[in-house]
């Protein structure tokens, strides 16, 4: 075992590739001191190459043991077929044909196509070992494959982190030749990582120099390489919801704790930090209308910066008040065409009415306020408090894209995107025409967002629930623990599979992948002590 894992774990460059770039090299203090012109000392350095090294080991070991959700009981076989599917190699083409004829002469010798029946049956014997060989060689090849393209990605983030653009741009080709936009999980989304690094160089003000010497500054705005439109993104994301629990989680959990914390209210106005669709409300009104003491008023304001969106809300919003009018709910629907900012947020603008119950809510939204500083997440969630609300909630990716340190960001999303990847690959067939619209358009969007941008460009700044308790508590308020674990878990069973997974943690919901955690939902509220100080 221990050579075979001295064999998944070896790097196999290229002779043009340079030797001298192994992975643990570089560490993302280093990378970043560069890059941001930060000086460490040197025990900060090197705790930061002990964390690099902690981090890579861990995520290769992830590969050779893609399976932890399984039963242990399982034996050694299966979990060879099972952990390491991502890796096996299409045994349809002829090549794959011609290598196994290899294999087999290599095993057992020539094979005469005439025999008699005694010679038949040792054959017969032989051919079964044969085949057990032929598959194990098939998983150490995949496996090697696969290592050697998880091992080529983490090299190369790490020549575009120090701006080696030569490296980068060999290891990139090394890449194209192993990823596959059309292969399996492991190669799809190595291929989203490739493109997010390719863009990443692309930004770098050394790469832009005109023959005299000038250099052209480039905004990674101005250089938007996705060139997808706001329709198909959006088709994407409700593919996304119709095919996954990712996003339906996020709003049963959200619409739960409303209806949780707003029991006996007579009238509930909902802020809408962002709403680009209407696909959370109708299962909201549904319930409202469904309460023992009979359906409250309800008003819906939803921040909307795009304006070819703005219509097609309406529209949307129109059946839906006529939907809600079926429940015996007067619904009222306004869009606020700005982005929500501290200013925004007041009793004014939002135009708020005596005796409404006020709910925010924020469906994969509140990670986009959170910059370097900090300070102006800070601000919204104080502007958000002195409203008075009786419950905020928070649905967001769970996990930690929003590190100093450009290779450590690059791990975890690395890792936390294969999840993801894997969900799908488990979840949809592999020539699935919507899992390719949700990875390409949907979650290579995300990926590249990541990985290549810094300063105010960089929007995606996912972060872990402790981190979201630590911030949501500075800012004054204290977790409201949600009661739908049983209606979370019927929601699962609709989709019929058994790698999703549930948890709690301190009061808030975590929904993953094979004990991955990819999905937080929680609900909030203003702290009793915010409240005495008030």
């Amino acid at each position: 075992m221990e050579e075979d894992l001295n064999m998944w774990l070896s790097f196999y460059m290229d002779e043009s590739i340079n030797h001298d770039f192994p992975i643990r090299r570089f560490c993302p203090a280093r990378m970043d001191q560069d890059q941001e012109g930060e000086f460490h000392d040197q025990e900060t350095v090197l705790d930061e190459i002990e964390l690099c090294t902690s981090e890579i080991d861990d995520f290769v070991d992830s590969f050779i043991n893609m399976d932890p959700y399984e039963d242990q009981e399982e034996s050694l076989e299966e979990k060879k077929h099972q952990s390491f599917d991502h890796f096996i190699v299409n045994e349809d083409n002829d090549d794959g044909d011609a290598y196994s004829m290899m294999v087999i002469n290599d095993v057992i010798g020539y094979v005469p196509t005439i025999m008699e029946d005694e010679e038949l049956e040792i054959c017969e014997n032989t051919t079964i070992n044969m085949e057990s060989k032929d598959e194990e060689q098939a998983i150490r090849l995949g496996m090697n494959q696969g290592l050697d393209l998880v091992h080529t990605l983490l090299a190369c983030a790490e020549a575009v982190g120090c701006r080696d653009t030569h490296q980068a741009n060999l290891l990139l080709n090394k890449i194209w030749s192993l990823a596959n936009p059309s292969g399996d999980s492991l190669q799809r989304v190595s291929y989203c990582f490739a493109k997010g690094l390719k863009c990443r160089l692309s930004l770098y003000p050394h790469n832009n120099v005109l023959s005299n010497g000038t250099t052209i500054t480039k905004s990674a705005s101005s250089n938007d390489v996705s060139l997808i439109t706001w329709e198909k993104k959006l088709e994407a994301f409700k593919l996304l919801y119709q095919t996954t629990p990712y996003i339906a989680f996020g709003y049963m959990a959200a619409n739960e704790a409303i209806c949780q914390a707003s029991k006996i209210k007579s009238s509930i106005h909902i802020i809408d930090l962002r709403m680009e669709h209407t696909f959370q409300w109708p299962s909201l009104i549904r319930n409202l209308a469904s309460r023992p003491e009979g359906p409250p008023k309800l008003r819906i304001t939803g921040f909307n910066t795009n304006e070819d969106n703005t219509k097609k809300l309406q529209t949307s919003m129109s059946f839906l008040v006529e939907e809600a009018s079926s429940f015996g709910i007067v619904l009222e629907f306004c869009i606020i065409s700005e982005a929500a900012t501290p200013s925004l947020l007041t009793i004014e603008n939002l135009k708020l009415r005596k005796g409404e119950s006020l709910v925010f809510n924020s469906i994969l939204q509140l990670h986009k306020y959170v910059k370097e500083s900090r300070g102006y997440l800070k601000e919204i969630l104080q502007s958000i408090k002195k409203l008075s609300p009786i419950t905020l909630t928070v649905v967001e990716q769970d996990t930690n894209h929003n590190g100093p340190f450009f290779l450590g960001r690059f791990l975890e999303s690395l890792h936390y995107y294969s999840a993801i990847f894997d969900s799908l690959e488990a979840t949809m067939v592999r020539n699935s025409a919507q899992r390719m619209k949700i990875e390409r358009v949907h979650f290579a969007d995300e990926i590249c967002n990541v990985v290549a941008y810094e300063g105010p460009d960089r929007i995606e700044r996912h972060e872990r629930v402790e981190q979201w308790r630590r911030q949501l508590g500075r800012g004054g308020f204290q977790v409201m623990p949600l009661k739908c674990t049983s209606q979370a878990r019927m929601m699962l069973s609709v989709y019929d599979c058994d790698g999703y997974t549930l948890s709690c943690e301190k009061g808030c919901l975590l929904l993953g992948w094979k004990g991955r955690s990819i999905i937080m939902a929680s609900a909030w509220q203003v702290s009793s002590l915010e409240k005495g100080v008030e």
